[in-house]
């Protein structure tokens, strides 16, 4: 075996390092933005003199253009190389920061966060479309851990660093602080991104795919989205753009095996079944973890009373934990195979969330953390080994038009996980009130419960925190059945 052969079927060589470190610093300000922005919603709103309702346009604005855009992406990269696309996406998405810092209205902040998603949603497919290509088949494990490390650790500093900025400066800075970050991030592309390599010209685009795909993910995830703010599914506002989502995903799909390899997304990518088990098992993981993610900082927030900088803070040890896993998880995927590494890691983040469902009032931090921390070696060794899995058997031309799928089926998962726990912290909330003659007046008073409330009301809300945690359980659990279908490979023989 020659040298260049033993380096592709071995350790990351410095040019697939460098390469996702690259991808990685344009990925990260993407993650940390989208919680920092979480932060800083209720003092936006006040200062800018807008109702909390239309200050969550800058939220489900930023979503609608990622769910716009996502689609789109491989056929761009196909089209004009991935390192082109990729610095455009980088340059879009630091002008609309820099727009958003200089917005006057609530209304014109809304609309330059569309410009910031519209550079957000094709940096994720694009970062893992460019990491795939370096790395290839038997290294992926490792690579997709360089890119797990923003998505795992941006929503548990991202508060601290919101928390900071919303603190100490203005407003404005968090989305100034995006613009250096995006320059050195652009620098690093055009010097160190290979240029080369590209697949070859994908055609025209497919307009009618473009228009039921992007369409119907717009739908759908702002149907997900209106269930979050109202507490639930039960109502027909949010159960018709469900529906009218549904039926045009399932449109695209009929109009995908007709186009076949044109269509913008060929669904035939599903007839691998290694790729249709790492998607299935990315929508559940989205669906139950990062779900949870939401949980965490409400709790500590509200039940605890708490500010942003304390409860960034105390989330710190599930990303440690999640820094601890992941390298070594992506070795062991490289070599055993995620089938064997992503069910150990369920394990452990059942282990994480199970001790979550018995949280008071006065649950010990030294507990929380170590807890979180288990938590977080299950989110390191699950996530990116999945991606791994599912791009590994797929060859350069399809890894291009999977990028965006599996990002696509990620979003949907974790606004429908965000919408579940909500749902379900909601209603508990809203029952066990009742039963103490208390009125609630939906899901406004959990993000907006004053001190002086908290003695009584407190136990009440650390019960619908128990209840949800206990859902994110029976979610994560699920997981186990399409992990099970993922990839396994015999050890190499020591004559190999």
């Amino acid at each position: 075996m020659d040298r260049s052969t033993t380096a592709r079927a071995g350790a990351l060589d410095r040019e697939v390092v460098v390469t996702g470190l690259v991808v990685v610093c344009g990925l990260i300000m993407v993650v940390f933005d989208t919680t920092i922005v979480n932060v800083a919603l209720e003092t936006v709103s006040r200062q800018l003199g807008a109702g909390l309702s239309t200050a969550q346009w800058m939220v489900t604005g930023y979503l609608l253009a990622v769910g716009l855009v996502i689609p789109l992406t491989g056929w761009a990269m196909d089209r004009f190389g991935t390192k082109p696309v990729w610095i455009l996406s980088v340059v879009l998405f630091a002008a609309g920061s820099a727009l958003c810092a200089a917005a006057w209205s609530i209304e014109s902040l809304i609309a330059f966060r569309v410009v910031q998603g519209l550079g957000g949603g094709m940096l994720l497919p694009g970062g893992q479309t460019i990491i795939t290509r370096a790395a290839g088949p038997e290294r992926l494990g490792r690579a997709m851990a360089i890119l797990g490390v923003p998505m795992l650790l941006g929503p548990v500093f991202g508060p601290v660093l919101g928390g900071l900025l919303v603190e100490y400066t203005s407003w404005h800075w968090i989305f100034l602080v995006n613009v250096p970050v995006a320059v050195c991030a652009v620098g690093l592309a055009a010097w160190k991104l290979p240029g080369g390599g590209e697949v070859e010209h994908p055609g025209r685009i497919d307009v009618r795919g473009l228009v039921l795909l992007s369409g119907s993910l717009v739908v759908l995830l702002y149907g997900l989205s209106r269930a979050s703010s109202q507490g639930g599914f039960g109502h027909w506002n949010v159960i018709a753009w469900l529906i009218a989502g549904g039926a045009g995903l399932a449109l695209y799909t009929w109009h995908s095996l007709g186009r076949g390899p044109a269509a913008l997304i060929d669904v035939r990518l599903f007839a691998n079944r290694f790729f249709t088990a790492g998607a299935v098992t990315i929508f559940l993981v989205a669906v139950a973890l990062f779900g949870g993610l939401l949980l965490l900082p409400l709790y500590y927030q509200t039940v605890r009373g708490e500010g942003a900088l304390t409860a960034g803070l105390l989330l710190a040890p599930q990303g440690l934990g999640a820094m601890v896993a992941m390298p070594l998880a992506g070795k062991l995927t490289d070599r055993v195979g995620a089938g064997f590494v992503v069910p150990v890691g369920i394990v452990l983040a059942l282990l994480g969330t199970a001790p979550l469902a018995q949280v008071g009032t006065a649950t010990s931090y030294a507990w929380l953390s170590a807890v979180l921390f288990v938590r977080g070696l299950g989110l390191g060794s699950v996530m990116m080994p999945t991606f791994a899995a599912a791009y590994a058997k797929l060859d350069a031309r399809a890894v291009s038009r999977a990028a965006p799928t599996l990002s696509a089926i990620q979003q949907v998962g974790a606004s429908l996980g965000s919408a579940l726990l909500v749902t379900a912290l909601t209603q508990h909330l809203t029952g066990g009130l009742a039963a103490r003659g208390i009125p609630a007046a939906g899901p406004g008073p959990i993000t907006s419960m004053p001190p002086a409330a908290r003695a009584t009301v407190g136990p009440i809300l650390a019960e619908s925190f128990g209840f949800a945690f206990w859902v994110a359980f029976g979610m994560t659990a699920v997981l186990i059945f399409p992990a099970l279908l993922l990839p396994r490979r015999a050890k190499r023989s020591s004559a190999a």
